[in-house]
């Protein structure tokens, strides 16, 4: 009989394991966990592809992603790793940047943090040799949905 209990109770710890440690999001953005790239991971996927086709709520990605892309090399060749997206409040290149995303060893960046697009927010781009800014004021995150199809890729140098 005590043997019983014995593989009844590794019964249930092996049971509740697998309940609670062992299943994905359902992503459904409220109180989902910060996501964010760094400098160096390899976490991210999908190159060049538009990160808010899953990483949406109640999409297949991991994380709501309120801002996501891919920086490129100045020839637009390959993707620039380990280089950094600024967001400001204003086109003045002067002002101090209201966020900062690392993007990754595969040239991709990406972040969960609450931004608020307003009437519009500016961006720019770091690479190893300079920072570039984009001209005109952003309104959502989804930068690959128009870099890399109906405008130029984002880059750096």
């Amino acid at each position: 009989m005590k043997k019983h209990h014995e593989v009844v109770a590794i019964l249930t710890g092996i049971f509740f394991f697998f309940v609670f440690y062992s299943c994905e999001s359902t992503n459904s953005g409220a109180g989902s966990s910060e996501v964010i790239s760094s400098y160096n991971s390899s976490d991210s996927h999908r190159v060049g592809e538009n990160c808010m086709n899953c990483h949406i709520s109640n999409g297949s990605g991991d994380g709501v992603f309120s801002v996501a892309g891919t920086v490129y090399n100045e020839s637009l060749s390959s993707p620039l790793p380990n280089s950094t997206v600024r967001i400001y409040a204003s086109a003045d290149e002067g002002s101090d940047p209201l966020f900062i995303i690392e993007v990754d060893a595969k040239g991709n960046f990406y972040t969960t943090e609450n931004i608020n697009f307003g009437e519009g927010l500016y961006t720019s781009v770091e690479g190893p040799e300079a920072e570039i800014y984009m001209e005109s004021a952003i309104t959502n995150g989804s930068c690959n949905s128009c870099h890399g199809v109906s405008t130029e890729r984002i880059w750096a140098e």
